[in-house]
């Protein structure tokens, strides 16, 4: 009896290891993505408006597939294409998924819209506010929609608290194509309330302050 206590004593030390090592290299995997974004990509050259406060590190980048969504509406005398939020997913330089991007209300505005970004392994989200925007045919591709810096104007852990997006300060929405509003469809009262769900592409630079 004493012989199998002692047995069982011990596959439970080796079950209690295994554990263990799976807990760590689970840990390790997950951590893995994030810090291959922020060693291997780097931001192309911006205008000077765009540019990050100095002090800020990289710590996420997100390729960007998606459209850029208008809705017909009334405008002046006339009518015109409204934009109401994006709808796309980011994925990383092994074409994993990183993050969700949307339209949604910022909690910490009480309810103002905002764009959003959500991450795909933790919930962590972030909402950001453009601060600054370029159609410098310089920087800018023809029929493609402005290049953006944005900063933050709210986050949120995820549910278990995660924390990937939370200590974002900045967002550059940069190498873009596509996305502008259409030319025509909305210019008579039976257009109103029409949408266009217009593809596009970008890539979207994530920072923090250095420390945080």
């Amino acid at each position: 009896m004493k012989k199998t206590n002692g047995l069982n004593k011990q596959s439970a030390r080796y079950i209690l290891l295994g554990v263990s090592i799976v807990a760590l290299v689970a840990a390790l995997i997950a951590a893995l993505p994030q810090r291959a974004l922020a060693d291997n990509e780097t931001p192309p050259p911006v205008p000077a408006d765009l540019q990050v406060p100095a002090g800020s590190k990289l710590i996420l980048v997100g390729h960007a597939t998606g459209t850029q969504n208008y809705i017909c509406l009334p405008s002046g005398s006339g009518f015109a294409w409204a934009f109401f939020g994006p709808q796309a997913t980011l994925f990383d330089s092994e074409n994993e998924q990183v993050t969700t991007h949307y339209l949604s209300a910022n909690p910490s505005e009480n309810g103002t819209l905002r764009p959003t970004w959500q991450h795909s392994r933790d919930s962590s989200t972030v909402w950001a506010a453009a601060v600054a925007s370029s159609s410098d045919p310089l920087y800018v591709a023809p029929g493609a929609i402005p290049w953006l810096k944005l900063e933050k104007r709210g986050t949120q852990a995820g549910p278990t608290g995660g924390d990937r997006l939370t200590a974002t300060t900045y967002i550059q929405r940069l190498n873009t194509s596509g996305g502008v509003a259409p030319a025509t469809g909305c210019s008579v009262a039976t257009n109103v309330g029409n949408k266009a769900f217009v593809p596009y592409t970008a890539d979207y630079f994530f920072y923090k302050q250095t420390g945080q």
